[in-house]
């Protein structure tokens, strides 16, 4: 079963620090994401998000495909393609997938001002080591969507480490 887990970080950085470490992670096999996303809030109270999955990019490369071949059939390729690639984009822009928009910028607002947070849809972990590996970043668990059995022993997990 996925479950939602964000995880808070004390500084504006580190939480683009860690996105490469979890491609490496789900690389190794130890992690799958089906999304996530990476709030800054600046000291300014400015929120900047970056998402994982970029529809956009997926339903313009889709739409292009697929207008340049009705533009075959109509002996009109190019206006085809450019076409489909403007309603694959359009199209992709409004299709929201993984975490919901409303909610990143919901709790986003809530951030701290000068810190950063990870939104981590996971599908799948091995836990332990998953841990200890983001034990080293000092995260947070801001909010999750796990009983609250196993959302206290994350909590615990990660503050053993910042802790010594």
């Amino acid at each position: 079963m996925s479950e939602l887990i964000v995880l808070g970080f004390k500084d504006t950085a580190t939480a683009d620090k860690v996105v490469p470490e979890l491609q490496t992670l789900q690389s190794e096999g130890l992690l799958e994401l089906a999304d996530w996303a990476r709030v800054i809030r600046g000291h300014d109270g400015k929120i900047d998000v970056r998402q994982g999955t970029s529809t956009t990019g997926v339903g313009a490369a889709g739409g292009a495909l697929w207008g340049m071949l009705f533009g075959l059939l109509f002996l009109m390729p190019l206006a085809g393609l450019a076409l489909g690639a403007a309603t694959g984009a359009i199209m992709g822009k409004l299709t929201d997938v993984g975490i919901d928009d409303k909610f990143i910028k919901d709790v986003g607002g809530q951030v701290t001002p000068g810190t950063s947070a990870l939104f981590l849809y996971v599908v799948q972990a091995t836990t332990d080591r998953v841990v200890d590996r983001l034990k080293q970043y000092e995260p947070t668990v801001i909010r999750t969507s796990l009983s609250h059995a196993a959302e206290e022993q994350l909590r615990a997990a990660m503050q053993t480490e910042s802790a010594t």
